[in-house]
């Protein structure tokens, strides 16, 4: 690890929580050709289609328990 590095690394540990999220974002963001607004905008799309479908009886729906019993039953 480069000093430069430990030295940010170091610094941003002393930032308040809100900060370092912000700062987190930021270092995210720079990682992809998206920004996060675009993907956040996208996921609004699809839970709003999403929803629409279930509305007009194109998707079901599962109680949750039977959805966390088949995940458990996934991970053994």
């Amino acid at each position: 690890m480069s000093a430069l590095l430990a030295e940010l690394e170091q610094q941003a540990c002393t930032l308040p929580p809100d900060e370092r999220a912000h700062l987190a974002e930021v270092l995210l963001e720079s990682l992809h050709d998206t920004s996060l607004a675009e993907i956040k905008a996208e996921w609004e799309q699809e839970i709003e289609n999403r929803v629409a479908a279930f509305d007009k009886g194109e998707r079901q729906s599962f109680p949750a328990e039977d959805v966390f019993a088949e995940a458990r039953r996934a991970i053994r």
